[in-house]
Parts: structure tokens; sequence; C-alpha cells
């Protein structure tokens, strides 16, 4: 589900869907939060969203809260504690008349894992953040950084070099990736 159609999938299966624009009376329009609603009538595996900016991020949080474990969704923010801020944001803008402490369990019921990808000084696009989303404490998310980039110069070019190392931290959802067939090493976490 995207504004613009722009990830290419190529597994079986797959049902691209993109929003409609209004047209000039201010008709017909057709939101990523209805093709969202949609999608998951079609009774789909997962769903991905391309980006999530309004009152939709509510109806992503209840459907993997329900049975749609794997949907991804990308937002834009400046650290994963910031995209936690944000979801919490964008699910009041859906006029729910939830507590806050409500919609952040439903976040960290609904969220594993938050992949942040940085463009650095250099112009190069980078993960530089993997992050648990363990659960709750008391009214708070908690996170914890499963790897971190490190910067270790610059090339001959002036691109940034550096890779994602260890925190030492085994996650939370290690044995449920385990479980349903995904084989990591145990040693990537130390």
């Amino acid at each position: 589900v995207e504004d613009a159609a722009e990830i290419q999938l190529a597994q079986e299966h797959v049902i691209s869907l993109e929003l409609r624009p209004s047209e000039i009376k201010g008709k017909r329009a057709v939101s990523i939060r209805d093709l969202f609603k949609k999608s998951l009538r079609m009774r789909p595996d997962r769903v991905i969203i391309g980006e999530v900016r309004g009152g939709e991020a509510l109806d992503m949080l209840q459907a993997m809260n329900s049975g749609h474990d794997g949907s991804l969704a990308a937002g834009h923010s400046y650290s994963p504690r910031d995209m936690i801020s944000r979801l919490e944001t964008m699910v009041l803008l859906a006029g729910v008349n939830n507590s806050i402490k409500a919609i952040r369990e439903q976040i960290a019921g609904a969220i594993d894992v938050i992949i942040q990808q940085t463009r650095l000084m250099d112009g190069t696009r980078k993960i530089i953040n993997i992050t648990e989303v363990q659960g709750m404490e008391g009214e708070n998310i908690v996170l914890q950084d499963i790897f971190s980039f490190k910067q270790k110069g610059l090339n001959s070019e002036g691109k940034i070099i550096g890779q994602l190392i260890s925190t030492g931290v085994r996650p939370k959802f290690y044995d449920r990736l385990e479980a349903s067939g995904i084989p990591i090493p145990a040693s990537l976490f130390k």
C-alpha cells in the first residue's frame, strides 16, 4: 500500500495498491487508510505500507496485534525513540480516545524491531540502528539497540567507512525467528 507504486516485489501472490488523489472537484480520493482497510479484507499474510503518516498508523497497529505478523511499515523520524513518539501522535490523529498508556501498549505489542536508515554526511544511506521493541515497563516502551553503526573513517573518495556492530544483546524475538525456520547464528549477537 503506497502513495506511488515504488516497491517492486518478485514474489507470487503480491497485490500492489496505490492511493488516488482527489479530482479537481475534491472527489473520488482513495487514501492510504482506505486502501489499508481494503487490503485487510483480502486476508493477506502480510501487509507493507510504503509510509505511515496519519490515521492509518492505528489500523496498522490493530492489524499487527491481531494476526498480521511480519507486516512492515516505513516512517520518518530521527531515531527509533522518535519513531515511537511519532506513532503515538499518528494514532491520536486517527481520532481515538485511548490513553497514552493504551496506545503505547498497542505499539509495544505490534512492533518487534525498528530499523533506522539515515543519509550520512557523504550522501550515502546506511542502516545505523537495529532496535528491538522489548515491551512495556510501567508506562514507557522499552527499546534496546541490537546493532549500531560505528563509523571507522573515510575512504579516499570521502565516503564514510563503517559497519553495524552488535551491542551484545540477543533480541527477545530470537527464539520466534528460529521457530519460524529463520536460522541466525547466536554468535552474531556477541
